[in-house]
């Protein structure tokens, strides 16, 4: 069973910057895709960024340039820098681990995380 654990969600100001942190038990961290969602009231939830393998990555258009994500796999550790916020960013976040082992494909979910950007 694998956890998924986030943290450094928070109030900020527009043109602020936020790093996102989702810790993973488990073996299986280095060699799952790692992405991040997230979920604005009343929308859908969507893709942030992804990072697949050691540093190949995938962002939505509406951050790229803005947000960066990496991933650590000694600490089983991938992160979401945010920079130039804005309140569109506003949402919960959620961290996500995907992929296949052994023929059997597997997705796990964060709790989520809250991000509020003030203008």
């Amino acid at each position: 069973q694998v956890q998924l654990v986030e943290s450094g969600g928070g109030l900020v100001q527009a043109g602020g910057s936020l790093r996102l942190s989702c810790a993973a038990s488990g073996s299986i961290f280095s060699i799952s895709t790692m992405g991040w969602y997230r979920q604005a009231p009343g929308k859908q939830r969507e893709l942030v960024a992804l990072i697949i393998g050691r540093d190949s990555t995938n962002y939505a258009d509406s951050v790229k340039g803005r947000f960066t994500i990496s991933r650590d796999n000694a600490k089983n550790t991938v992160y979401l820098q945010m920079n130039s916020l804005k309140p569109e960013d506003t949402a919960v976040y959620y961290c996500n681990l995907s992929g296949n082992r052994y023929g059997l494909a597997y997705v796990y979910w964060g709790q989520g995380t809250q991000v509020t950007v003030s203008s």
